[in-house]
């Protein structure tokens, strides 16, 4: 499951649930403003930042995947 970090990892500034961050394929998450700064390039692995996709509530059960 993709674990949803709560701060920009170059800025420290909150980042929420819901709100706008960009991860790598390795789930480094920064902000937008820092991601764009960064020419969407992960400064860690090298990997494109992309947008987060947003979680949808609740996580599913074992019987909702089968």
């Amino acid at each position: 499951m993709l674990e949803m970090k709560d701060r920009c990892e170059r800025c420290s500034i909150a980042l929420e649930a819901e709100g706008n961050a960009m991860i790598c394929s390795y789930e480094c998450t920064f902000c937008e403003a820092c991601a764009s700064e960064m020419s969407h390039r992960c400064p860690k692995c090298g990997g494109v930042l992309v947008a987060r996709p947003p979680r949808a509530g609740t996580r599913p059960s074992a019987a909702d995947a089968a």
